[in-house]
């Protein structure tokens, strides 16, 4: 159960960052709305990793949140913000994955 919920701060995690982004392209109080999601978004993915690291080790646990966070963003990054996505971003974001997934592989 913790994995899952690490898995979900994970995401709120690349949520977080998404509303940064949509904050800085937009004016005003759309602006200010991105803000409030961004820290209703840092909130929540705060308070489920605080959740997971109760049974899950602390550095596995931060290694994979934030793993998670940074493939989820960049893809999204890729998507929605237009970033290039050349043939070695995607390798490295293949590379994060392969982490994540090994470090659970690892994990007790």
């Amino acid at each position: 159960m913790h994995w899952i919920i690490l898995i979900v701060a994970g995401l709120f995690e690349a949520l977080f960052a998404t509303c940064l982004g949509m904050a800085n392209q937009t004016k005003g109080k759309e602006s200010v709305l991105w803000l409030i999601g961004f820290l209703v978004s840092l909130t929540i993915s705060m308070v489920l990793l605080y959740i997971a690291t109760q049974k899950l080790p602390i550095g596995t646990a931060y290694a994979m949140w934030t793993g998670i966070g940074a493939v989820t963003t960049a893809i999204i990054g890729i998507l929605i913000f237009k970033e290039p996505a050349t043939f070695w971003r995607l390798f490295f974001i293949a590379t994060l994955i392969a982490s994540v997934v090994g470090l659970k592989a690892v994990s007790h």
